[in-house]
């Protein structure tokens, strides 16, 4: 869309897309994301809320909506900060986890690139609000510092309410350390923002052990900055005097045909799962692939995402000590899931160790409903509540489980 309007006397096109190279009202120049990456400096030693703040800084968002709720509240009141120095448009506090994403809504139907966090029983409060944002085709990116949500209560890591997140529409994907946040941050807006794919992103991260614990990061320059978000590029088109909000949910089909409100919203449901699919081009050219893996020849193998994977490099490290060779796989997208990467990957595997924290296994049944042979897969082991999850138990069990 292109459309000018007379603006005192002068023509202005609505879409004010500014091209890269120019700069922004912090005299940020605007860069392509690979060429941020590329320009990266010298390691900084900072915690992941930290991080948060930092790719919030050249990420160029407009609009950040807060709610506190450990282990978040730290990264939300950082990115306070940058809208007293002037990189935000707008930041506020909500009146409750529900009312934030409702408000982050408004703000992306407005045509504005939009971030928030949120962690645990906020997620699940939240929760109606994010199949609206992946129907409403809204690509708002949501930090989600995962922690412990049922009772008795626990503010530690938990990835649990990730399994809640995985059928809403979302992208969804998993950092394993803050290296890995400060990248997806910056990459997800990329790729959410894309006119094929345009859906909410949920940038989950491990709690604490992501979120409070001091890691070397290398950053984009901080006079760099995200190319600006063009939301006359929406498939849906964003509200403005012409559009009313969520055009396709008026009341026509919904009041007057039962028939064709089924066919529209399964049809609609199908296009957004399409979405999600089509983001895997985007994703792979920006990220450098769905997973990484390491000696996936070998006939054990640890596959799992978040900070399990780092458990599972050091158990790997104690095995080949005593010469019990393990390959791994880390999973960076949870959606789209890397269906084939991971059936290439495991392909010669005997035996399939996913460590998980949480007690459900919900990474375990998506690769068990995935490969053939699948008893292969040993959903485990699993911890919750916070446990930390020693290297050394991981190692003990795959040496159970092979009878070493």
């Amino acid at each position: 869309m292109n459309k000018e309007v007379d603006l005192k006397g002068k023509k202005v096109k609505l879409s004010q897309h500014v091209k890269i190279g120019q700069k922004n009202k912090m005299n940020q120049t605007y860069t392509d994301v690979s060429d941020m990456f590329a320009a990266k400096g010298a390691p900084s030693f900072l915690t992941g809320s930290e991080v948060i703040r930092d790719a919030v800084k050249v990420a160029g968002v407009d609009i950040s909506v807060a709610y506190p709720i450990t282990p978040q509240s730290e990264a939300a009141a950082l990115i306070g900060e940058l809208y007293a120095e002037g990189y935000l448009l707008d930041y506020f506090r909500g009146e409750s986890e529900f009312a934030v994403m409702g408000q982050c809504a408004g703000a992306a139907f407005g045509g504005a690139r939009v971030f928030t966090t949120t962690a645990g029983p906020g997620t699940l409060r939240a929760m109606e609000n994010f199949p609206m944002w992946a129907g409403s085709r809204l690509p708002i990116q949501v930090v989600v510092t995962c922690r412990g949500i049922n009772s008795p209560l626990s503010i530690q890591p938990d990835t649990l309410e990730m399994a809640y997140l995985l059928e809403t529409g979302m992208l969804v994907w998993h950092a394993e350390t803050a290296q890995d946040l400060y990248d997806f941050i910056l990459a997800g807006f990329m790729v959410s923002e894309q006119p094929d794919v345009h859906l909410p992103l949920a940038n989950c991260c491990d709690g604490f052990f992501v979120t409070h614990t001091k890691d070397t990061v290398n950053k984009a320059p901080e006079d760099l900055c995200l190319p600006p978000y063009d939301p006359y590029k929406s498939p849906v088109p964003c509200m403005d005097m012409e559009c009313p909000p969520v055009r396709m949910m008026r009341d026509p089909f919904v009041m007057k045909s039962n028939y064709i409100s089924y066919s529209t919203h399964a049809s609609w449901q199908q296009e957004v799962k399409a979405a999600v699919e089509r983001s895997r081009k985007h994703t792979i050219a920006i990220l450098g692939g769905l997973i990484e893996t390491e000696n996936v020849d070998r006939e054990i193998l640890i596959v799992s995402s978040g900070t399990a994977v780092s458990q599972g490099r050091e158990a790997i490290r104690l095995l080949e000590a005593e010469g019990i060779k393990v390959g791994l796989v880390k999973i960076k997208t949870i959606r789209p899931f890397p269906y084939q990467e991971i059936l290439e990957a495991t392909a010669n595997a005997k035996h399939i160790f996913v460590p998980e924290f949480n007690m459900a296994g919900w990474m375990a049944r998506e690769i068990k409903a995935l490969i053939p042979n699948n008893e292969r897969v040993y959903a485990g082991p699993h911890v919750a509540g916070g446990m930390t999850m020693p290297s050394e138990v991981i190692a003990e069990e795959i040496k159970k489980h092979i009878g070493a």
